[in-house]
């Protein structure tokens, strides 16, 4: 029986440690899984540099940094495609979960035949450096001052235009920035280009911008035309920059490379029709074609908000023939063909592929970059619109960070983080997306720009409101604030700083961090005093006999006593004499009494040390 009775007990016991393990397994499965789910993201088809590392929960720095170790220069506002993202991700041991954008079946691609297929013009963008000459070169071709519409003279806005060349064929230029707040507006020009037309100043050299250019372009895959120009200029060296090109792999077909060169001055016009018929040749080799009847297909080169007609955009016809009345989605976007307009705001009535065209009709503003869509009822429009926009919120809303025990133990380690929150208003998307980009570049350890609103059009009564509750400053580029919005602001005591030139805006926001910055506190010795007797005066203590023997003492300066090298006291001066009199201050050579506050251990042979505490205000680095 008591043998039964223990095999039971037994048998109890190993059952508990066999369900013991069992529930032990089970927990560290749960644990494996839910570490593995901490280590996956869910992201779109397509996210900026900034998204991606909030999702990460990353700095924007480090992310950058990792793109550049690839090979891959980006900017903070700049969107990046799939595969790229899952390169930084798995970088930083990050599993990507694609979250398709929601799409239909009516925005599938469907591959054209051949016999449908007809010949289209090319689609050129004209890249290269600040003041190298890419608009006075499109200036030329279209006989026409666009720079006279610019400010400082800097193009500031991509630009697209449709030219006639030799009576029967046409090009399509797009004209991007030279300055490198621009880099992601190039990026766009590159991504919907045939051919890139590579402008270099042969009285200057391949600067940072001409060399990023060619990064977009080869990464894109499309063929480059270099232009030297201003070779009229007296200081000319077409070799050099030849010579500068071959050093970043651009062998121009004189030195037996592959790349057409052409030497011009878009200024006298010299050789701007070899070029052409350059371009129109390599045309001719890709072989270009499009069906122009089907239903649009487009991609938005920029979109603005234009007072009198409501949002517009700049849309680059890719495939079909886009017509008044069609329905479309952009993006979170979609709308109907209101109207449509050139470069030159003539109405159209049809826009064929390679055409650019401004379209007004948009619900609300689209992103740069969006792909335009047309498509048969304006309901499955609006339907996939609300529901990439509920997505884009879903996204917005894991973006959000509070702040945590370790950043806050951090922000002490470092004497505090200041922030200086800015909204960022301005005509058209590329625009607020550059200059967006290149404040927040401008954040230090110390001092961070946090853009927390961006958006186009005219500063609003909201953006007011908005940078009261938050202390921000506004900064509007090309644009102005509302009547109302300008007097609530002066009632709120609301900054808004207006720009016309990228290069104020960054300057003076540099000026603004650079106040924010603690300043470095140094001291300044003024003075050495030698004690040469002491006396006890009733009331007021030990007064010092002293002899100046460096600089100027001060009343108001504060001391340091010190006494075989040590430093015994530091302090400030109670009364400084000269004989019976008050004096401000004592020069050197001469004597002079010196009682100390809260301090009367002086004796012959110590040194009074004057300082001064000076504030140096700190630079941005």
């Amino acid at each position: 029986m008591l043998n039964t009775d223990e095999s039971s007990i037994s048998n109890r016991a190993s059952m508990r440690k066999r369900k013991r393990r069992e529930r032990l397994e089970a927990q560290e499965l749960l644990d494996e899984q839910r570490r593995i789910d901490e280590r996956k993201i869910r992201v779109n088809q397509f996210m900026s540099v900034s998204e991606l590392a909030n999702v990460m929960g990353v700095g924007v720095g480090e992310v950058i940094s990792k793109c550049i170790a690839l090979g891959l220069m980006v900017s903070i506002n700049q969107r990046i495609e799939l595969d790229t993202i899952t390169l930084v991700a798995d970088e930083f041991d990050y599993e990507v979960e694609v979250e398709d954008e929601y799409t239909n079946d009516l925005l599938e691609d469907i591959d054209d035949l051949d016999d449908e297929l007809e010949a289209r013009s090319p689609v050129v963008t004209i890249m290269g450096h600040v003041d190298h000459g890419k608009t006075s070169l499109l200036d030329y071709v279209r006989s026409s001052n666009v720079v006279a519409g610019e400010s400082g003279g800097i193009t500031q806005h991509i630009g697209a235009y449709k030219v006639l060349v030799n009576e029967d064929n046409y090009i399509t230029f797009l004209d991007t920035p030279g300055h490198e707040a621009f880099t992601a507006m190039r990026a766009r020009g590159a991504q919907v280009t045939d051919i890139v037309i590579l402008i270099v100043a042969a009285d200057d050299a391949v600067m940072p911008q001409t060399v990023e250019a060619i990064s977009h372009a080869q990464a894109a895959n499309v063929p480059i035309i270099v232009a030297i120009n201003k070779i009229d200029k007296p200081g000319a060296n077409i070799e050099k920059i030849k010579q500068q090109l071959a050093d970043r792999n651009v062998l121009v077909e004189e030195w037996g490379g592959r790349y057409q060169c052409v030497e011009i001055s878009a200024k006298k016009g010299l050789h701007i029709d070899d070029l052409l018929e350059k371009v129109l040749l390599e045309a001719e080799v890709l072989d270009l074609k499009a069906n122009p009847h089907r239903e649009a297909r487009g991609v938005v080169i920029e979109s603005q908000l234009d007072k009198g007609r409501g949002v517009t955009a700049t849309v680059l016809i890719q495939k079909g023939t886009l017509k008044q009345g069609d329905i479309f989605v952009c993006g979170n976007q979609h709308g109907r063909v209101r109207a449509m307009f050139d470069e030159r705001n003539k109405k159209m009535n049809e826009a064929p592929p390679s055409s650019p065209v401004l379209v007004l009709g948009f619900e609300g503003a689209p992103q740069a970059g969006d792909q335009f869509i047309v498509v048969d009822s304006e309901r499955t429009a609006r339907e996939i619109a609300l529901k990439r926009q509920q997505l884009k919120r879903e996204l917005d809303s894991k973006q959000v960070h509070h702040i945590t025990l370790d950043e806050i133990s951090r922000q002490i380690q470092i004497g505090g983080v200041s922030e200086l929150p800015i909204i960022v208003k301005g005509d058209v998307d590329g625009s607020v997306e550059a200059v967006s980009d290149s404040l927040m570049k401008l954040s230090t350890e110390e001092v961070k720009v946090k853009v927390i609103h961006k958006g186009v059009g005219a500063i609003s009564e909201s953006d007011v409101l908005l940078a009261n509750a938050s202390n921000a400053i506004i900064i509007g580029f090309h644009v102005r604030p509302h009547m109302n919005a300008r007097k609530l602001a002066e009632t709120q005591k609301v900054d808004i700083r207006i720009y016309n030139i990228i290069y104020d805006a960054i300057s003076e926001v540099r000026l603004a961090l650079e106040g924010m910055l603690a300043p470095i506190l140094s001291e300044e010795v003024t003075s050495s005093t030698e004690v040469r007797d002491t006396f006890k005066v009733p009331k007021i203590g030990t007064v010092a006999g002293c002899y100046v023997i460096e600089g100027k003492i001060n009343r108001n300066d504060r001391i340091r006593v010190i006494r075989d090298g040590l430093v015994i006291f530091t302090g400030e001066i109670s009364s400084l004499k000269r004989f019976k009199d008050d004096v401000k201050d004592v020069d050197t050579n001469y004597e002079c009494g010196i009682s100390v506050n809260n301090f009367n251990d002086l004796k012959v042979g110590d040194i009074i040390e004057g300082f001064k505490v000076v504030e140096t205000k700190k630079k941005l680095e």
